[in-house]
């Protein structure tokens, strides 16, 4: 079974490039096995291109590391937060890609302007609050960033906005497995990239019809689900 996690983790880190969304070493994927409570991660700083599945790195969710010889990424505290406040998730996928990245440094969440946002998301991808210099400079930088999230989702569920925009900083997603998660790492940035678009197009562009919205949303999530060949697809 280990063996398999860390074949899942493998294969969505190395679809980070693959998919246009990684620069350089910036980005990481990560997978979880619920009954073990062991997720897999990218090692610090190793290029794509020399990755192999037998590198990724094993951890419990208190932190340890149960295997590998190599040190985890340094955003491992994010991905664990995530991993225990959304207990519904197997993977979660950090990247600075372009469009996405511009609006979490500017501070913006993403306006749900069309269909192809509302196919993945039930409103504006949102965006953290500023962390606050004890935050940064305390010794836990990365566990406090997965703090910052989890309390922008205090009253919202990550299965309806399976992304985040973390301050000055990135986005993160996570799906039903590794592989859902780069799925939406590869929406969020083509949605980025259209709403800035649009933003250029028309700066005043009121969001997306709530009727539009409920209908793109839920014929794709939930149990009326009628998209796809087997329902929620």
């Amino acid at each position: 079974m280990l063996t398999e996690l860390k074949r899942e983790a493998y294969e969505a880190n190395i679809a980070l490039p693959q998919q246009g969304l990684i620069n350089l070493t910036f980005g990481n994927a990560s997978a979880i096995d619920r009954d073990q409570g062991i997720f897999a991660i990218k090692p610090s700083g190793v290029d794509y291109n020399e990755l192999t599945p037998e590198m990724m790195v094993l951890l419990d969710l208190d932190g340890n590391q149960v295997e590998g010889d190599l040190r985890p990424s340094s955003d491992t505290p994010t991905h664990r937060r995530l991993f225990i406040a959304f207990e519904s998730i197997g993977g979660v996928v950090h990247t600075h890609s372009t469009h996405a990245t511009s609006f979490a440094q500017a501070g913006r969440a993403i306006p749900i302007f069309g269909t192809t946002h509302a196919d993945y998301f039930y409103g504006d991808i949102p965006v953290t609050r500023k962390m606050t210099p004890e935050e940064i400079g305390g010794g836990a930088y990365e566990w406090e960033t997965g703090n910052v999230i989890v309390e922008k989702f205090a009253d919202l569920d990550p299965a309806d906005y399976p992304a985040v925009l973390v301050n000055r900083h990135a986005p993160f997603t996570w799906g039903k497995d590794a592989a859902k998660a780069v799925e939406v790492a590869v929406a969020t940035e083509c949605i980025a990239h259209m709403a800035l678009l649009s933003l250029q197009l028309e700066p005043q562009l009121p969001p997306i019809e709530a009727e539009l919205l409920q209908k793109h949303f839920k014929r794709k999530h939930g149990p009326d689900a009628y998209y796809g060949q087997g329902g929620n697809g």
